[in-house]
């Protein structure tokens, strides 16, 4: 079953440890042209409450150099608040 981390408390030290030197050689080897496909076949579905240019092009720039696919949902693609729960958008996404 995987992890769900949504806070930094739920990752240990030596954990954060791991994700980080894994993050300095993944970018090493991005430098040198060496490509990486870790997401290929994954989709991250990105929602905002608010515009967020950096955030949003930062997660589709890492998505797309790791082989993914990243979805950008604003609030006016989504009918939250109108018939649709954030447990049938995540079922929906999750697919």
């Amino acid at each position: 079953m995987p992890k769900h981390v949504l806070s930094v408390q739920d990752l240990t030290a030596e954990e954060i440890m791991e994700i980080l030197n894994l993050a300095s050689k993944l970018k090493g080897e991005l430098k040198e042209g060496k490509p990486h496909e870790l997401l290929h076949g994954k989709t991250l579905g990105m929602i905002f409450a608010k515009p967020s240019t950096r955030t949003r092009v930062s997660f589709e720039t890492a998505m797309t150099q790791l082989g993914g696919h990243a979805i950008y949902l604003g609030v006016n693609d989504l009918q939250l608040g109108r018939g649709e729960t954030i447990a049938d958008t995540a079922r929906t996404l999750s697919r």
